[in-house]
Parts: C-alpha cells; structure tokens; sequence
C-alpha cells in the first residue's frame, strides 16, 4: 500500500508540468450551436487577416465541404470546426512515405500542400488553423478580387457548379453577416388552406414515364408560397412539366424547388438572396405545355429537394423535412 501511495505522490506533480491534450472534436462536444458558430468564425477571421480574402469565403468553402461530407459515404465526418477536406496523399505529398508527416519542410519537398498556420511548427492534416490556413493561401495565391477567387476555385475544384455554389454561399453570408443561418419555414403559411401527403417516388405519365421527385402541396390559387431556407435563387422561369418555377440553393448545397406557380413574387430574379419565410410567389396551376400553359390539374405548390455530392445532383424526399418545418411554425405561432 505504501508503493502505491509514493507512485501517487511521484506522478501529481507531472499532473502540472505535462501538458494535456484536447482535441478539436473534444471541444466541440462540450459546446452549443452558438459557441461552435463563435469558434468557426474566429478562424475565418483569422484566415481573412492572414489572406486579405473576406471571411464569408472560407464560410462558403467550409459550408460547401461540409453538404459533401453529408451526401457522401467516402468522406468522413469533421472532428474539428472545419468541414474542408485534405487526403494524406494530397497534404503530406503523394510520394512521401510519411502519410501522416507533419513536417513542413519535409511535405513540402515532395510536394505536399500542408501548411502551418498557427506557427507551432508543426503543418497538422488535423489542426483547423493549419487546415484553414493552408486553403487560404492557395486562394490567395490567385489574387483577392472576386474573379481572381473564382479562377482560385475552379482550380481547387476543377468544377464550374462547385464555383457556383460556393460564391452563392458566399454572397449569403455576406448579406446576413452570421454564421447562425439554421432556420427554417413551412412552404406555405399556415392560416391558409392547403393540404399535402407523402408522393415522391409516385408515377407520373406526362410526357413521359418518370417517377414524381417532390411533395404536392394542395392549396387555392394565389396562396404566397414561402422560402424553406436561406439561400440564392438560382433558377426562375418556365418549365414544360414545372411550369413557372423558382429554384433556391441553400447554404448546405440543397436545392430546393418551387414549380407550378401562378406567378413570381415582385423582386425574386435570379440572384436574390432569400431567408425562410420570404414570399417567393404564389400557388398555380401551370405546366405541361408551352410557356404560359395553366389548369391541366388543380391548383398546387410541388416542393422538390435535391442535394449535390460534388459530382452528380439527386432528388431525395422533402416530405419528412416539410412535416418538421411546419411543426416548428406551429410552435412560434403558439408562443
């Protein structure tokens, strides 16, 4: 018992002169939306003072990476606070034999793009300032006007709708100067009449045999039709099967779609920068024809949802969302 007692004694004051490791997924763990919100900002704030790139780029980047986390199977969930992606190939070099170097000497000499950001001397695949830090200077590599960054984009991605997307991020941010964009509305408001059930997969035989990639919302003519989410209208006009649509592409890579419409909302073009609950247009009945076609079927909203993986774009199912969206309003408008 004494043995023990005298190894206690010998390891407390090692307590207090090794240091003790916490990781960024440790920390993250212990905090709230808003604490991880105030993290993630202070290292694009940092990136922005060390770049001289605005900071709601690195928030569109990181944005963008983490919707591909979510929609792929091949990329692993963030630990940290940033969602941007590196291999071990790309970041230590493709032929070093240290996948997991962290030299930056070393990964630089066999072309490697690891960085360190945050001068520890070490360029860490797993520290978000180096991460970030390494990013940035690759875009600040191009130049720091808006074009010069597009070019730095397309470079990084090696694809026009990844560019797309994130500079639609971009400008999202920009206008809301926050990163604390989770909100969400019902597609219609709730004291008007309408109806809907679950119908994506179901058969359609307008032009065509498909299957019907949304959910129909039932409601009278002229009822506003509402944005879901905060976001950059990307398409607005005809369709022969949607009819007048709008399409909004959120800040998660979502695209969401609004088809049949009876007519635009005043103001919603194709750059507008929407937030839930704005009035984008209103519930129609046209489609399947030429421009201009209405009343081939009764009035209704379709509500599609589509997410982008970083190659291909897919429809999945809005109806569980839409069931959630219109809870949630439910609840405001009780409180």
């Amino acid at each position: 018992m004494r043995n023990y007692t005298k190894i206690f004694l010998l390891l407390i004051p090692l307590l207090f002169i090794l240091p003790i490791y916490f990781s960024a997924a440790d920390k993250k763990a212990d905090l709230s939306s808003e604490d991880i919100y105030k993290e993630r900002m202070a290292l694009y704030l940092k990136a922005e003072a060390t770049s001289q790139i605005p900071w709601y780029y690195f928030a569109a980047v990181d944005s963008y990476e983490r919707g591909l986390r979510r929609a792929r199977n091949d990329l692993p969930e963030e630990e940290g606070f940033i969602a941007i992606h590196y291999t071990n190939e790309e970041w230590a070099g493709e032929l070093n034999p240290n996948k997991d170097d962290n030299n930056a000497v070393s990964i630089s000499l066999f072309g490697g793009v690891g960085l360190d950001g945050n001068g520890d001397g070490k360029a860490d695949i797993n520290d978000d300032e180096d991460v970030l830090y390494t990013f940035a200077q690759h875009l600040a590599g191009f130049g720091r006007n808006e074009e010069d960054i597009r070019i730095g984009l397309w470079d990084y991605y090696q694809r026009d709708k990844a560019v797309e997307l994130i500079t639609g991020h971009a400008k999202v941010y920009k206008k809301f100067q926050t990163l604390n964009l989770r909100e969400n509305s019902f597609a219609v408001p709730l004291h008007y009449n309408y109806s809907y059930r679950s119908t994506w997969g179901d058969g359609r035989g307008w032009g065509g045999r498909r299957i019907h990639e949304g959910t129909d919302i039932f409601a009278d003519y002229g009822t506003p039709v509402k944005s879901t989410s905060y976001g950059i209208v990307e398409l607005k006009g005809w369709n022969k099967y949607g009819g007048w649509r709008v399409g909004i592409r959120d800040i998660h890579n979502v695209y969401h779609y609004y088809a049949h419409l009876s007519r635009f909302e005043d103001g919603i073009e194709r750059g507008t920068i929407v937030e839930p609950g704005q009035v984008i247009g209103y519930v129609g009945s046209s489609g399947y024809g030429k421009p201009g076609t209405q009343g081939k079927f009764p009035p209704h909203l379709h509500y599609g949802m589509y997410r982008d993986n970083g190659f291909i774009e897919w429809s999945f199912d809005p109806y569980p969302s839409l069931r959630r969206w219109e809870q949630l309003d439910r609840q405001k408008k009780n409180n």
